[in-house]
């Protein structure tokens, strides 16, 4: 047995080896004892005998040199400041862990590692300027409440929800389908660099490696596995978008959708993903709440927190006099509140708005009140 292979060099060879993708090479590490390094060191005999094994996949193992430059891989990685994070590796995220066809490992360029709740902002690359203005604002809000924005860095809506992250300061990752030693798409060579210094860059593809039908898909079950939640902003039916869309599905993450216009193509995607279940979306209080986060006191960003029943919004003594109204869990007309707490009923209008935005009360279908 070659003993000068490290468990990490192994990982990083399978990564690069032809025909061993991340269900094979579970297949292969269960049938090891999760020993790679025993994997690669195995006869063609012992191979053949593990189910689902070929001549094909054999002579790849066992001739991996011929197919995989584990040197040059290596000097790449540490010329390009480029880590190599596999499923040993507590940097490897979290959730990513949790799907059944995760990564073998991740190139990883940036100093950044997750620490907080990860949400992607995915959309069409022909993107109106609505999509574009929404994808950026919604971006914008979550970093600054304490989240990290992912996406693929393609044009249109992945490149605005980048950049709007990047706007107020915060972390954002860009899972790209092809090396990190190719920029794609060109035109966001400062996007690239400034996402490396302030957030990272990620992809399980070797240095070289180019984009084909084949890489988005695969990039795009990684934007969704790392993630809490996937927000499609504009889409049209057939959009690599609506691919995310369906990873997010099978992975068990909540999808959201920002309604478009009905009469444009880039709103097709959408209007059928809603019809499907997804759920819709119309400001970043909607995603807290389906997440289950409370917006922080504090206008610094901070990590989102888990609800509360304290109170998060302070409440004046004209809100608190009407809150009174409904101690005992009663149910009240606007006419009833005002003749309790003794106010006008355009004074009690007014509270109840404010009541209802802060939370504190429900409308019901009958345009009665109850406490929330």
């Amino acid at each position: 047995m070659d003993t000068s292979l490290t468990h990490h060099q192994a990982h990083l060879i399978f990564n690069g080896l032809p025909h061993v993708g991340p269900v094979m090479f579970r297949r292969l590490m269960d049938a090891f004892d999760g020993n790679g390094i025993a994997l690669l060191n195995a006869d063609k005999n012992t191979l053949l005998q593990t189910h689902g094994i070929g001549p094909k996949l054999v002579s790849f193992l066992n001739n991996w040199e011929l197919h995989f430059n584990l040197s040059r891989e290596e000097r790449l990685l540490e010329e390009r400041n480029t880590r190599f994070i596999t499923l040993e590796c507590s940097d490897y995220p979290k959730l990513l862990r949790e799907i059944y066809d995760r990564p073998i490992g991740l190139y990883w360029k940036g100093d950044y590692t997750i620490d907080r709740p990860c949400v992607a902002i995915v959309g069409t690359r022909k993107a109106t300027l609505y999509g574009l203005s929404v994808a950026k604002s919604f971006a914008a809000d979550l970093a600054s409440l304490g989240f990290c924005v992912v996406s693929g860095m393609a044009r249109g809506i992945d490149t605005a929800a980048h950049e709007g992250a990047l706007s107020v300061g915060s972390k954002t990752i860009a899972v790209q389908g092809c090396g990190l030693d190719i920029v794609y798409p060109p035109e966001n060579l400062n996007l690239y660099k400034e996402i490396v210094n302030k957030g990272a860059v990620v992809s399980e593809f070797c240095f070289g490696r180019r984009i084909d039908r084949t890489t988005f898909p695969m990039r795009n079950r990684i934007v969704s596995g790392m993630c809490e939640a996937v927000i499609v902003i504009e889409s049209n039916c057939s959009g690599g978008s609506m691919i995310t869309a369906r990873f997010a599905g099978e992975q068990c993450r909540d999808l959201m959708v920002i309604p478009g216009r009905i009469d444009q193509i880039t709103s097709a995607g959408c209007l059928q993903l809603l019809r499907d279940g997804a759920t819709l979306v119309t400001s970043v209080d909607d995603v807290l709440e389906e997440l289950r986060y409370s917006r922080p006191k504090s206008s610094a960003v901070c990590l989102p927190n888990p609800k509360s029943t304290d109170d998060t919004v302070s409440i004046s003594k004209a809100e608190q006099s009407v809150l009174t109204c409904f101690s005992g869990g009663e149910i009240l007309s606007p006419d009833k509140i005002a003749e309790h707490a003794k106010k006008s009923s355009a004074q009690v209008a007014s509270i109840l708005m404010s009541l209802e935005l802060k939370k504190h009360l429900v409308k019901r279908s009958d345009g009665s009140f109850e406490a929330n």
